[in-house]
Formats: C-alpha cells, sequence, structure tokens
C-alpha cells in the first residue's frame, strides 16, 4: 500500500468499513426465501408454528442459502493466501515464493468442511497444477513438492449431515474419493467410534486416536464453533509430535481502541446475520494455550493481498497461522501491524463527527438570535439589567 496515493488509501479503509454492513444486507436478503422454501415443504398452520418453534432450523436454512451465494466470492478471494499457507510460503501474514516450512502432509483433520469449498485443496493434482502454473518454480523444486508431504489421509469434519450429499460431489469432483473421508461428528466425539454409528464410507473403520494426525486445518470455521477454548485443546490432543496446525480466521482486534470498539459493534449484529461468526474471538491466545508449541508463525495478510476478497472485513480481521507442535515450551511470534489507515480514517471520521455535532449544538443555541439580529439589520437596544438599575 505503500505505493498507494492518499485517496486510494482512504477510499480502501471506508471500503473495510462498509463492506460488513453490505455483507450483511446481502445475507438479510435470503431471510424471506429462506422462510418460505421451509413454508413449501411443509405448508399449512403445522409448517408455520413448526417454523416459529424451531429458529434454528430457520438459521441453518437462511446461512446454507445465503452461504451458496456468498461462499465462492469469499474463496476466491481467500484462495491464494490459504494456498500459500497449506504449501508453507508464508510467513508473518505474508506470501513468500519459496516455501519456508513444512507443507500439509499426512493424515490431515479439516475442521468444518461443510459443503467441500476447501476440499480441492488437498488434491495433489490440484496443487500440482497450481505449482505448474508459477513461472518461478523450477521443474526440480516441482518434483520434490510431488514427493514430500503426500496427503494420505483426510477426515473432513461436519456434524451437519445435509451437507454431506455436496461434500461428497466436491470430494469426487477432486479425485479425493479414496482419501477424504467425512467426519460425521462433532469435535468432541471425533475419537468416539459409537457416535459415528452406522457411517460407512469404505475402510478406516470410526473414530480418530488421539495423537495420530499430522496436520489440522481449520479456514474461516473457528470463528463459529462452539465453547471454542476448549475445542481447541481437544483438537491439539489429537496431532502428533511434531505436528502441524494451519489457520485461516477471523480473529479480535488488538491494534487501537478505534478498531476495538468498531469490531465489537459490528459483532452485535455479525453473528445474527453470518451464521453464528464471532469476529472478536481471542483464537490466537486459544490456540497458544492449548498446549505446548515449538514454532509459531502468526501475521496478518496485508491489505493489499485482501482486497479482492468478498467482503474488505477480511483484510483487517484475519491473521494466518502455521503452527508446528512439539512438547516444547518456547514461542516465537512474527506480528505484522494491522489496519493502520483504516484506523487513521476512522479517528478522522469521529474527530470531524463530533465537530459537526458541536457546530450544529451550538447553531441551535445560538442560531435564532443571530438570524433575527441579521433580518432586522440592527442589533436590539440594550435593556439595562435589574442590577444596573439606581435607585434614587
Amino acid at each position: 500500500m505503500s505505493d498507494s496515493s492518499l485517496p486510494a488509501r482512504t477510499w480502501a479503509a471506508l471500503r473495510g468499513l462498509l463492506d460488513p454492513w453490505l455483507f450483511m444486507w446481502q445475507s438479510a436478503k435470503r431471510l424471506p426465501g429462506a422462510a418460505l422454501a421451509l413454508l413449501r415443504a411443509d405448508p399449512g398452520l403445522r409448517g408455520a408454528l413448526l417454523l416459529l418453534s424451531s429458529p434454528g432450523r430457520l438459521r441453518d436454512a437462511w446461512f446454507g442459502r445465503f452461504w451458496a451465494a456468498a461462499g465462492p466470492g469469499v474463496q476466491q478471494g481467500a484462495e491464494p493466501l490459504v494456498l500459500a499457507l497449506l504449501e508453507g510460503r508464508a510467513t508473518g501474514g505474508r506470501v513468500v515464493d519459496t516455501p519456508l516450512s513444512p507443507a500439509v502432509g499426512g493424515t490431515v483433520l479439516e475442521i468444518g468442511a461443510g459443503s467441500g469449498f476447501w476440499v480441492h485443496v488437498f488434491s495433489d493434482r490440484y496443487r500440482r497444477h497450481q505449482r505448474q502454473q508459477k513461472p518461478s518454480d523450477s521443474e526440480e523444486r516441482n518434483r520434490r513438492s510431488e514427493n514430500e508431504n503426500v496427503i494420505t489421509r483426510v477426515y473432513g469434519v461436519e456434524p451437519n449431515r445435509d451437507q454431506h450429499a455436496s461434500l461428497r460431489r466436491r470430494i469426487d469432483a477432486a479425485g479425493l474419493a479414496d482419501v477424504y473421508r467425512i467426519a460425521p461428528v462433532g469435535i468432541e466425539d471425533l475419537g468416539n467410534a459409537e457416535k459415528w454409528g452406522c457411517y460407512d464410507e469404505g475402510d478406516g473403520g470410526a473414530g480418530i486416536e488421539k495423537g495420530s494426525v499430522d496436520c489440522i486445518v481449520s479456514i474461516l470455521c473457528l470463528c463459529s464453533i462452539p465453547d471454542p477454548e476448549r475445542n481447541i485443546r481437544e483438537l491439539y490432543g489429537y496431532l502428533r509430535e511434531g505436528g502441524r496446525w494451519y489457520v485461516y480466521e477471523h480473529v479480535r482486534c488488538d491494534y487501537s481502541w478505534y478498531m476495538r470498539a468498531y469490531q465489537r459493534f459490528l459483532n452485535f449484529f455479525w453473528p445474527v446475520f453470518i451464521g453464528g461468526c464471532q469476529l472478536c474471538r481471542p483464537t490466537v491466545e486459544s490456540l497458544r494455550e492449548a498446549g505446548p508449541w515449538s514454532h509459531i508463525d502468526v501475521g496478518q495478510p496485508p491489505h493489499e493481498e485482501c482486497t479482492t476478497h468478498a467482503s474488505s472485513l477480511f483484510s483487517f480481521f484475519l491473521l494466518m497461522i502455521s503452527i508446528t507442535a512439539t512438547p516444547v515450551a518456547a514461542q516465537n511470534e512474527t506480528r505484522v501491524d494491522v489496519a493502520r489507515d483504516l484506523t487513521v480514517v476512522l479517528g478522522v471520521t469521529i474527530g470531524v463527527s463530533v465537530a459537526v455535532i458541536v457546530l450544529v449544538c451550538v447553531c441551535a443555541h445560538c442560531g435564532p438570535n443571530l438570524i433575527m439580529r441579521a433580518w432586522k439589520g440592527k442589533p436590539e437596544p440594550k435593556k439595562p439589567a435589574e442590577h444596573d438599575r439606581l435607585e434614587v
């Protein structure tokens, strides 16, 4: 952003303030359609009573309808950063050409698989194609990448079985039918074979053993899971020694009081319209406290790399984290300053607003008298005050 002009930076910052509200408006427009679809599926008085008595059912249908329209745009904007993260080409939130850390591989646990928006990033075929499109990558590096960090198994955690049909279609389209398996339970039941029930998807049995996972991948999902601290600690237990956790998430803003106040105000409305997503969760702290880590590389993507997102909200409240887990207490952190231009614009906006309010109040108090004097063309004669009168 240093090469951009001040007007361009100002406009980008203002977009960052306005885009979340436009994003919520796009969601609000889908609510009537979701309600009508449920009423058509179960017409009559019974359907109306069922709709009123099951707000969770309406909420799920509403968000599903909205995300089917908005999700592809969000995915398209985030995909370059997510791919770089999974390939080990990200440090401090910035994308680099040469891998600086191991790529995702081995047994992978994808949290919040949903309808399968991110299934394709686990396909060797897709990742190989993406590497070949990069002119800076040499053939030797491509061959080395193909032989290292091969993904042998993916468990996609998705307890909502209404999503499974779409998820399976995307698994087949990515050529991962023999690799990707749906885990039809919540995080708390990943190791409980009984909870998996008779859900049969081929070999591999049911349940996942603690300490058996090489990599965990969470993309825009930790902001909406219930009881995040407990569930993050639970997920940590599934990582083997030396395992890695790749995170691309909304996080709480700690940059300035302007942005903290704005984000918290926004968060009063955001979860209602965006499927329970919470903008202000201290995800980084929760990850740190889940257990000992040998290395933490955390940072916010630069603004110029995020302007293609469906909502510029993602430009200011995302962190990209690659974590390696071993039983060591040492922690290293790389922080990137965040939303500096936006903070300045928000501060100026608040200052101008206060000045306008003060001016309006002054005019409201003094205006009538000033207008009367201007109309008469001369000041009114001053009447002597009571204490100025002299008694003779």
